[in-house]
């Protein structure tokens, strides 16, 4: 079985050729996300197309299309329902047509965040378990959550993906989601700079002479001993750490994966978590085991062979 996917971030789409579990070629792209996802659409194509030619692959050799998008899902009709600034156009387009007509594949569409814990679930830090939460941590916080070995997705196909919007502080930050005091307005690279600079050593911080702040220069200033970064720091491992325990209390998971650019720096994120958790997560059986994901950048488009095989089983 040979799957075309595709994880269309932000800022870079990742395309590639998934056979038996395994990549078996990929290549980046830049999504131009601002300009919406019609306009992207024939470069998926000609991606793919090129690596088939790499590959020596014929397109009817191919099974179907999975695709990870940064938004909510109707994951059984393959329609984006919502969207954050990336790819507007994209709610509600008829990608069904789309696959039918371009490449005569069935396309599946998951949720980004749902299906890198797919990946993981399968192929990385989650293999072996039957119930398995994640949090990305980057520009925002994705969630998902496998519980007794099925996807959790829900009536309305959001259930375990807002995780990221409960509430951490309900005296804090207004949310662009409408809630306030949401993990990701607390603690997430979009809302960072904001946060540093609203700190009252700002002035005085190391921090003030980067041109971009991001969570490296905090991690890194903080370990030298940086006043604004080790508080800003401190703030952002305890709001990770409280929304680890609330994912915990809500699915009942085996063990917490944690992934994203920012597990750069798992050395401290992980024992911080893991740490919080034991001392505060209500779990009788025994502990959760918190891990940083195995997959990397790879575990959306990892988990796209499972996706499109879920959709063929269900036609």
């Amino acid at each position: 079985m040979i799957v075309l996917a595709c994880d269309m971030g932000g800022t870079r789409i990742k395309l590639g050729l998934l056979k038996n579990g395994k990549i078996i070629a990929q290549k980046l792209i830049s999504s131009y996300s601002k300009e919406g996802l019609k306009p992207r659409l024939p470069h998926l194509k000609a991606a793919w197309l090129e690596l088939l030619t790499e590959q020596n692959i014929q397109l009817k050799e191919c099974s179907g299309i999975g695709m990870g998008f940064p938004s909510l899902v109707n994951n059984r009709d393959s329609i984006v329902l919502d969207e954050h600034g990336k790819f507007s156009d994209a709610v509600g387009m008829d990608l069904n047509t789309w696959s039918d007509q371009e490449f005569n594949l069935p396309i599946a569409i998951e949720n980004d965040a749902r299906l890198a814990l797919i990946g993981e679930w399968k192929f990385g830090a989650g293999k072996g378990y039957n119930d398995v939460v994640i949090m990305t941590l980057g520009t925002g916080i994705g969630t998902s959550a496998v519980i007794e070995g099925q996807v959790l997705r829900g009536k309305h196909f959001q259930a375990g993906c807002l995780g990221g919007h409960l509430s951490v502080n309900y005296n804090g930050r207004n949310c662009q989601c409408g809630n306030i005091g949401c993990a990701e307005a607390e603690a997430s690279t979009s809302r960072l700079q904001e946060i540093v600079k609203e700190h009252p050593e700002f002035q005085n911080s190391l921090l003030k002479n980067n041109e971009i702040i991001d969570y490296k220069a905090v991690f890194t200033l903080a370990a030298k001993g940086d006043k604004c970064s080790k508080d800003v720091l401190n703030h952002t491992l305890k709001v990770w750490s409280t929304l680890a325990v609330d994912l915990i209390h809500s699915y009942d998971p085996e063990i917490l994966i944690l992934h994203g650019g920012i597990m750069k720096s798992k050395d401290v994120i992980i024992p911080a978590i893991q740490s919080y958790v034991d001392k505060h997560a209500r779990t009788p059986w025994g502990s959760v085991i918190v891990n940083n994901g195995e997959l990397s950048d790879n575990a959306a488009l990892s988990g796209c062979e499972w996706l499109v095989k879920e959709k063929l089983k269900a036609q």
